[in-house]
Order: structure tokens, then C-alpha cells, then sequence
């Protein structure tokens, strides 16, 4: 049997297998000896022991390349990784590779054949039993331990078993009415508490649609139900958290437009996992785009301006994100995002959040006029006068400068401030450095139209 030393004595790898095992020891003596333990340390304690197993998984996986010191033959091998394959799926093309990189590839965004170059008619992966089988027995012949395929963990932690209850979950999500809202709940909490089934939606193309299956065919809002639309919106919410997932969970066709209605009916922690699904999905430059061009932001606005507390923070993310990049802006001014914003801030309502939206949209020449209409100027200078938030002081500035460079008439307005307050004066000496900097340049604009006036 070939040695296993290399790895056991690796320091780094053993010293953390004893930090975890100390962890896992504290835990438990604390379940065992106190009564009135917290939950919450028996979820710690099986943390800590889902990372120590993926440790010694991680461990065996390596310490068997290690011990792989006769070249295998060139057809156990996987074309990308070059190394011999564990888990070998057959792609639609033919060719065989090593699961955890041809999923890699797959999850770049390559839709195609990375041997033959040609495009894939799907991206299912079919196990290929026979070359599993020849592995096998080569291994053997070399006594080489090939890990258990039920036992097997890829790089995302998904086990051969959590792949077939995907499948399964999958399969009831077009079957009757009570198993279609069975698996959706069950698909909702897997994605919530394991990365792992977070990232087996990224393996298929159909894996999404088929979530959304129960949804997609209802003829008419009337016909939703609440429940089942819940689960399935927090799913796709719990599915944009995965990096990987981002790209294709927005240019699935029926997701934006299943958001989009979510945030018209529903429940209300419907509608706000639909906010929050759109600004986790509007990290990405592009889905910014794709989201803005599909009319995400008028339900968002009109959601904003019903002001559900439980929704708001969610939905101004949400909006925030998408208005950073130019033509969101202009969207967002035409679905009526400023009236609804300045009415808020106005009434005290979530004044940080909107504050900062409002500072992104200024650019754009329609908001100044808008703001110079809905009575901007004396609300901004009030908040940086009594406000203690060093960003609002900042975000107020930053709107009031724009307002200043483009729009003479609400100068004066800023002169009686300053004469009576000193407010600006005293941002351009107390302020952040935007702050002091936005400050400096309204006092040099006011101080210049007043020279002039004297002038002349």
C-alpha cells in the first residue's frame, strides 16, 4: 500500500484539523453539561463538524494525487484538469470529463465543448459508469483508493446523494398542486442553509425554469398562490446570493418579469425577497442593464412609495444599485422615482437610504429641475443643520451643489441660509472631505454671483 505521510504531516492542515476538534469539543461540552444551552450552539457544533468532514474529505482527495506515482493511462484522464478523474459525466458531445471541471467550465459561461469546440445542445451531465468502473479497477490493480461515489464531495460540497434529491425536488415541481408546494418549501429552505444546492441549479440550464415551472404556467395574477409564489421567489432570492448563479439566474427569460409581478401581489415578504433578489442580482454591470431594460423600476418605485416598513430598506437597495450606471437614471426620473423619494425624506422616512439615492440621481438634469419644484433646497439645508449623520451631511451637499451649478434661481435661497445659519460655511470647515469640498465650491459660486451683483 503506498504511504500517506506527505500529507499527515503537513502543518498548516494539522493545525487547523485541531483547531476544529478543539471547537467541536467546546460545543458539545457545552450541550452536554448545560441544560440550558442555545440553539444556536448545536448549529455552531454542526458547522464546525460539516468543516471538519470537509477537511478530511479535502485531505483524501489530495493524499490520493499524492500517491498516484504511476502514470495512469491517458484515457482515465480528465482533457482539462489532466489529472485522473474521480467522477467522470459525459457531455451532450461525447467526451468524457472529470465532473468538478467541466462544471467549472460550464459555470464561466462556455457553451461549448472544450475538446471539439462545438456548441452544446444542453449542459446535462450524464455519469459515465463504464469509464468509473475501468478507474476503478485500475486503481485496485495499483493500490490506489478511488473515494466512494456516494461519499464523493466536490470542491462546492454537493455529495452524488444531494444531486439526486435536486433531481427528485426538480420532478414535483411540475407534478400536482400539493407536491409542486411541498418541494418548493423544501427547495427554499435547502438553498437557504447549503451553498452546495445553491450551485446545482448552475450545472443545467433547465434547472431554473423547472423552479419556476409552478409560476410560469398560471394564466392570471388571480390564480397565484401566495405560499407557493413565496417560497419560489425566496428560492430565486437564496439563488442570486451564489456568484455564480448571478449571470445566469438574470438572463433566465421568465425570471425578471416573475420578479417584477411578485412585487405587485404576494405577500409582503414576498415582494421584498423580490427587491432583494433584484439588487443582489444588480451586483453585476450587466444585469443592471438587462433588469432596467425589462421595466424592474416602476414596481420597485411604486412599491417604495406604499412605504411597507418591512420592504423599504430592500427596495431602496435595490433601486440604489440599478441607478449607478447612466440609463437606469433616466428610467428611474420617468417612472416618478424624485417626487416619491422627496416626499419620503421630507416626511422622515428612511432619510438615509433615499438621501443616497437622490445623490446618485442629481446628475441628471431633470432631477434638479424637479427638486427646484418639490421644495428640495430648504429641506436639504434643515437636514444638514440638524442632522448628526456625517453621509446625509455629505449626500445633501452633493445634491445642493448640483442644484447650485444648475440652477441660478435656488441661489438665493442658499444666500439666506448662509446669512442666517451659516450652514454651508460651516460643512466647508466640519464636513467629510466630499462634504467640504462640495461646500467650498456653492460658497465660491454665492460669493461670485454677489461680486458680480456689486460689480455691476
Amino acid at each position: 500500500m503506498a504511504k500517506t505521510g506527505v500529507f499527515e504531516s503537513d502543518p498548516m492542515v494539522m493545525t487547523k484539523a485541531t483547531e476544529l476538534k478543539k471547537e467541536l469539543q467546546r460545543l458539545v461540552r457545552n450541550i452536554v453539561d448545560d441544560e440550558d444551552y442555545r440553539t444556536e450552539t448545536i448549529d455552531q457544533a454542526r458547522e464546525t463538524l460539516f468543516a471538519l468532514k470537509e477537511l478530511k474529505m479535502k485531505r483524501r482527495s489530495l493524499s490520493l494525487k499524492l500517491r498516484e506515482t504511476v502514470l495512469c493511462p491517458e484515457e482515465f484522464k480528465c482533457p482539462l484538469s489532466k489529472e485522473l478523474m474521480r467522477d467522470p459525466v459525459v457531455l451532450s458531445t461525447g467526451q468524457t470529463y472529470d465532473r468538478p471541471f467541466i462544471q467549472k467550465w460550464l459555470k464561466a459561461g462556455n457553451r461549448t465543448c472544450p475538446l471539439t469546440q462545438q456548441v452544446l445542445s444542453h449542459t446535462i451531465l450524464t455519469p459515465n459508469l463504464l469509464i468509473r468502473e475501468m478507474i476503478s479497477q485500475w486503481c485496485e490493480s495499483q493500490g490506489l483508493e478511488l473515494p466512494d461515489l456516494a461519499q464523493h464531495v466536490n470542491e462546492e460540497g454537493i455529495t452524488e446523494a444531494d444531486r439526486d434529491h435536486f433531481l427528485s425536488l426538480l420532478e414535483k415541481l411540475s407534478l400536482t398542486l400539493p407536491e409542486q408546494k411541498d418541494a418548493a418549501r423544501e427547495v427554499r429552505l435547502l438553498t437557504k442553509k447549503m451553498p452546495s444546492f445553491r450551485a446545482l441549479f448552475g450545472e443545467s440550464l433547465e434547472a431554473i425554469p423547472q423552479l419556476l415551472r409552478p409560476l410560469s404556467e398560471l394564466k392570471s395574477r388571480s390564480s397565484i398562490y401566495p405560499d407557493l409564489q413565496e417560497d419560489i421567489i425566496t428560492t430565486l432570492l437564496n439563488l442570486s446570493i451564489h456568484d455564480s448563479n448571478k449571470k445566469l439566474v438574470a438572463e433566465t427569460p421568465m425570471v425578471i418579469p416573475l420578479l417584477m409581478e411578485a412585487l405587485m401581489s404576494g405577500t409582503i415578504e414576498t415582494r421584498t425577497n423580490a427587491a432583494a433578489a433584484l439588487f443582489t442580482l444588480s451586483a453585476l454591470d450587466s444585469n443592471k442593464t438587462l433588469i432596467g431594460k425589462s421595466g424592474a423600476l416602476k414596481p420597485l418605485i411604486d412599491l417604495l412609495e406604499e412605504g411597507h416598513p418591512l420592504a423599504m430598506k430592500d427596495v431602496a437597495s435595490a433601486v440604489f444599485n440599478l441607478c449607478i450606471i447612466h440609463e437606469n437614471k433616466g428610467r428611474a426620473v420617468r417612472d416618478g422615482a424624485v417626487k416619491v423619494i422627496m416626499t419620503k425624506i421630507m416626511n422622515g422616512t428612511h432619510v438615509d437610504e433615499l438621501l443616497a439615492i437622490l445623490a446618485v440621481l442629481a446628475s441628471h438634469q431633470k432631477v434638479v429641475d424637479e427638486l427646484g419644484d418639490l421644495g428640495a433646497v430648504p429641506c436639504l439645508l434643515r437636514i444638514i443643520r440638524e442632522n448628526t449623520c456625517d453621509r446625509n451631511k455629505e449626500n445633501c451637499i452633493a445634491i445642493l451643489h448640483t442644484i447650485c451649478l444648475n440652477d441660478r434661481t435656488k441661489r438665493r435661497a442658499m444666500r439666506e441660509e448662509e446669512s442666517a445659519y451659516g450652514t454651508i460655511s460651516k460643512l466647508a470647515r466640519n464636513g467629510t472631505s466630499r462634504a467640504k469640498r462640495k461646500a467650498n465650491g456653492i460658497l465660491e459660486r454665492l460669493n461670485r454671483a454677489v461680486n458680480l451683483t456689486h460689480t455691476a
